[in-house]
C-alpha cells in the first residue's frame, strides 16, 4: 500500500523535466511521472496531475493558487468573481483543495466571512467557498472558524441558502473529527441543526443536509481518539431538542422523495440508542412510514437498505420487536431481500433486522420461518460468498432462529444450511464464533475449544 509522500513543487518539477528535457507533450510528461511517482509507492492522492500555467504575473502556478491569489488580492468589487472561480477550482478534487490548504487559503476564507457578514448574497459566496475548501479538511477548523459558523446559523435562520451551505461546512467539520463534533456541541450547533429541520421542513434539500450534520455527530470514526461522545450526542438530540419528533415529522413532509427518506431513516438509525428511543420511535409513527416505504418504494435498493438498517437498530426493544412482526414488517423484509438479492448491503440488512426481531421471542421466529426468512438468509450466503457482513449476519439469523426453538433444526438443515456455515466459516475467519454457535445450536459436529480453564498460564488463540 502506497504510503511515501511528495510535496507538489516536487511533482511538478519532475513533469516540467519531462517537458524541456524529454521534448514529451503535456499528457505524456504527466503520465510519465505519475507512473515513475506511483512505481515507487508514492501516494499521489494529494498531489494536482496538470501542468502549472502563466497567471496574471507571468509566474507558472496551478489555476487553484492563480485563483487563491487573486482572491488574496481583491477588491470588494471582484470579492464574488474570485470567490466563485476559487469554489470551482476546489470542487475539481481533492489535490487541489489540499493544495490551497497548504498556501494559506482558510485564513483568507475566513477573512472574506468575516468582511461579508452583513451582506447575505456576497456571503453565501464566501461560505460556499469554506465549504468547498473544507470537504475532505475537518483539521482546518480553529475557535475563529467554529464560533463564525455558529453565529451564522444563528443570525440566518430564516434564509434557506446560507443555511444550507453553513450546515455542509458544518457537516465537512464533523466527519472524522471527534473534537470539532464536541466543540460544536458546545458551541449550541445541535438546536440550530434540528431548527433547520422544523422551519425549512418544505426545503428537501437542506432537511436532507441537517439530517446528516446531525448523524455525523452521532458518529465514532476519528481513530485518533480512544473514546468518543457519540452516545452523548445521540442522547442530546433527542432529549433535549427533540430530534426523533422533528426527523418523524421531516419524513411525512417528504413521501416520495426517495434521497431524502434514505437520510431520514439513516439518522433514525443513529439516534436508536436507548431502549425507550426505539419505543419513542414507534409510538411517533416511525414504524408505520417504514413499513410504508418498504410496501411501496421497494424498488429503490438504497432505501430499502436504509429502511431494514433502522428497523434493525429500532427492533433492539423487545415490544417492538413484536410491533415489527405484528405489522407484516417480517414478510416485508423477506421480500425486499428475495427483490435485491443481488445487493450485498440490502441482504446484509435484511438478515440483521431478521435477526433481532428473532431475538428470545419464540412466536417471532415462528413467523420468520412461515414467510420464508431462513430460506432468504441461506440464498443470501450462498449468493455473496465472498461477504463477510452477510455470512455474519445471516449465521446470527440462523442462530437465533433454533436457539429455543430446536423443532427448526430439521427444516434449516433441509435446505442446506450446514454446508453454507461450514463454508464460511471456512472462509471467513471473523464469522467463527458466529458460525460454530450456528452450528453447534442446528445440532451440528462442531469443534468448540476451550480458550481458558481458569488455571494458572498464558491465554493463547489460534
Amino acid at each position: 500500500m502506497a504510503c511515501r509522500r511528495i510535496t507538489q513543487e516536487t511533482f511538478d518539477a519532475v513533469v516540467k523535466e519531462n517537458i524541456d528535457d524529454f521534448d514529451m507533450d503535456t499528457a505524456e510528461a504527466l503520465r510519465e511521472a505519475v507512473e515513475q511517482f506511483e512505481s515507487q509507492g508514492v501516494d499521489l492522492s494529494c498531489i494536482v496531475k496538470t501542468v502549472p500555467t502563466a497567471g496574471d504575473h507571468q509566474t507558472e502556478e496551478h489555476e487553484v493558487l492563480q485563483a487563491l491569489e487573486s482572491l488574496q488580492i481583491a477588491s470588494d468589487s471582484s470579492m464574488a468573481a474570485d470567490l466563485k472561480r476559487f469554489t470551482e477550482q476546489c470542487s475539481l478534487g481533492f489535490a487541489q483543495r489540499h493544495l490551497a490548504a497548504q498556501k494559506d487559503a482558510y485564513p483568507t476564507i475566513i477573512s472574506c466571512c468575516r468582511t461579508t457578514l452583513d451582506e447575505q448574497e456576497a456571503l453565501l459566496a464566501a461560505l460556499s467557498a469554506l465549504a468547498a475548501l473544507t470537504d475532505g479538511q475537518p483539521d482546518l477548523l480553529d475557535s475563529e472558524g467554529k464560533d463564525l459558523l455558529v453565529s451564522i446559523l444563528g443570525m440566518y435562520q430564516t434564509d434557506p441558502a446560507l443555511m444550507l451551505v453553513a450546515i455542509r461546512t458544518v457537516r465537512h467539520f464533523c466527519l472524522k473529527h471527534e473534537q470539532n463534533r464536541q466543540d460544536l456541541v458546545k458551541a449550541g450547533v445541535l438546536p440550530l441543526l434540528t431548527g433547520a429541520i422544523k422551519r425549512h421542513t418544505g426545503r428537501s434539500d437542506l432537511v436532507k443536509e441537517a439530517c446528516n450534520a446531525l448523524r455525523y455527530m452521532t458518529f465514532d470514526d476519528d481513530i485518533r481518539v480512544p473514546f468518543g461522545q457519540a452516545h452523548e450526542h445521540a442522547k442530546m438530540i433527542v432529549m433535549e431538542h427533540n430530534g426523533l419528533k422533528v426527523i418523524v415529522e421531516a419524513a411525512k413532509a417528504h413521501p416520495e422523495n426517495t434521497p431524502v427518506l434514505s437520510v431520514l431513516c439513516a439518522t433514525l438509525s443513529s439516534l436508536a440508542v436507548r431502549n425507550e428511543f426505539c419505543q419513542d420511535i414507534c409510538d411517533l409513527g416511525g414504524l408505520k412510514f417504514m413499513m410504508t416505504l418498504l410496501a411501496d418504494s421497494y424498488e429503490s435498493q438504497e432505501l430499502t437498505r436504509q429502511v431494514l438498517s433502522a428497523l434493525r437498530a429500532i427492533a433492539g426493544n423487545d415490544d417492538v420487536k413484536d410491533a415489527v412482526t405484528n405489522a407484516g414488517g417480517v414478510q416485508l423484509i423477506v421480500i425486499a431481500m428475495n427483490r435485491h438479492m443481488g445487493n450485498a448491503q440490502v441482504c446484509e440488512q435484511g438478515c440483521a433486522a431478521l435477526s433481532v426481531v428473532a431475538l428470545r421471542k419464540p412466536n417471532n421466529c415462528q413467523v420468520i420461518m412461515e414467510e420464508g426468512g431462513a430460506l432468504a438468509a441461506l440464498l443470501a450466503m450462498k449468493t455473496h460468498p465472498d461477504e463477510v457482513n452477510v455470512q455474519k449476519q445471516g449465521c446470527m439469523l440462523l442462530r437465533n432462529l433454533v436457539a429455543r426453538m430446536t423443532h427448526f433444526n430439521q427444516p434449516i438443515l433441509e435446505m442446506g444450511a450446514e454446508a453454507l456455515i461450514a463454508q464460511a466459516l471456512a472462509a471467513h475467519r471473523d464469522c467463527g464464533d458466529l458460525a460454530k454457535a450456528a452450528l453447534r445450536d442446528l445440532g451440528c459436529q462442531v469443534e468448540l475449544r476451550e480458550l481458558w480453564t481458569g488455571k494458572k498460564g498464558s491465554l493463547t488463540r489460534d
